[in-house]
């Protein structure tokens, strides 16, 4: 199976492999995994229509 490769801005690549370092990950690879991983399980938890509906009034798009 073919692994998907992801282009990236040099410069994003050179702050990846910079903080990869200083968080003492293995590779610039586990860093970005981990972070992935993070982002997509907050949007993968499902909110109530309540807790939706305060945090819409919290940023000030609905009354």
């Amino acid at each position: 199976m073919a692994r998907p490769a992801i282009k990236l801005n040099p410069s994003l690549w050179d702050r990846i492999v910079r903080c990869a370092e200083a968080a003492g990950y293995s590779s610039p690879q586990e860093f970005i995994e981990h972070i992935l991983e993070k982002e997509l399980a907050k949007i993968e938890v499902t909110d109530s229509e309540e807790d939706v509906l305060k945090k819409l009034k919290g940023l000030g798009y609905i009354e």
